[in-house]
């Protein structure tokens, strides 16, 4: 992994909010907030808290679990890495996972198999971006992922259906179709993101009760928020409205 450039927790929350945005739960704030999404400036301090609100209001229990000490990097991924990025062990990976959650090797077995008897569902869902990926122009979008350094493994906090489908086209595709960030952390080991044991899954659990309401994802907490033009041609509504691709979906 080559280090690019360092970029702040407000760009990495921002590039994860887009690719969320679409999400019926944001239906009520595309008039308002759709353009700080889409074309967002992160040196605007009021931008940057209504951004991580709208963050929290979906992932507010993912991004509180980790360690406060992660830094942000912009990255090239080199060929060997990708045998370094895992998947973190939900429900519906673990369908596919077969004891392993590296990508490379879900991609393997999704290759040989298809992967009929299990995670149907995902299969549909990297197949179709697996073919976009190959017919269409597509827009460059932002991957993001978690570690403890530059050397050890690392998990994919954002992008997983998106990566699992260049991967399937070909490896050089993760490259050129996707931006990179990487959160590093020495104490990354302690987030259930990263390490799925018990003592991290206790505490994302009493986590998730102590922010049953969560004041971080209240935007009327905010002060006078800014409110730039809407977009004349919306593509986020329009997305909401027709069919959307769900490369953004773990």
């Amino acid at each position: 992994m080559k280090i690019v450039q360092p970029v702040r927790e407000a760009e990495a929350i921002g590039e994860f909010l887009k690719n969320e945005f679409y999400q019926s739960e944001y239906n009520r704030d595309r008039d308002r907030h759709e353009e700080i999404v889409l074309r967002p400036d992160y040196n605007d301090s009021m931008e940057n808290a209504i951004r991580r609100a709208l963050l929290y209001r979906r992932r507010g229990h993912m991004w509180r679990e980790l360690p406060s000490d992660t830094t942000w990097f912009e990255v090239d991924l080199e060929p060997a890495d990708l045998k370094q990025i895992r998947v973190f062990p939900r429900a519906q990976w673990r369908k596919m996972s077969n004891g392993s959650f590296a990508i490379a090797d879900i991609v393997d077995r999704i290759r040989s198999t298809g992967y009929q008897n299990g995670g149907s569902n995902v299969i549909a869902k990297i197949q179709q971006l697996r073919y976009r990926l190959q017919l269409e122009q597509y827009a460059e979008s932002t991957v993001l992922l978690i570690g403890v350094d530059q050397h050890q493994p690392f998990t994919i906090l954002e992008g997983n259906h998106r990566l699992a489908a260049a991967m399937l086209v070909s490896p050089k595709v993760v490259s050129t179709r996707f931006r990179v960030l990487c959160g590093l952390s020495p104490r990354m080991a302690e987030s259930c993101w990263y390490k799925t044991d018990v003592p991290n899954l206790v505490r994302y659990i009493r986590n998730r009760v102590l922010h049953i309401y969560d004041w971080e994802a209240d935007l009327a907490r905010l002060p006078l928020q800014p409110s730039k033009p809407h977009l004349i041609e919306s593509p986020i509504a329009n997305a909401v409205g027709g069919e959307k691709l769900s490369e953004s979906q773990r």
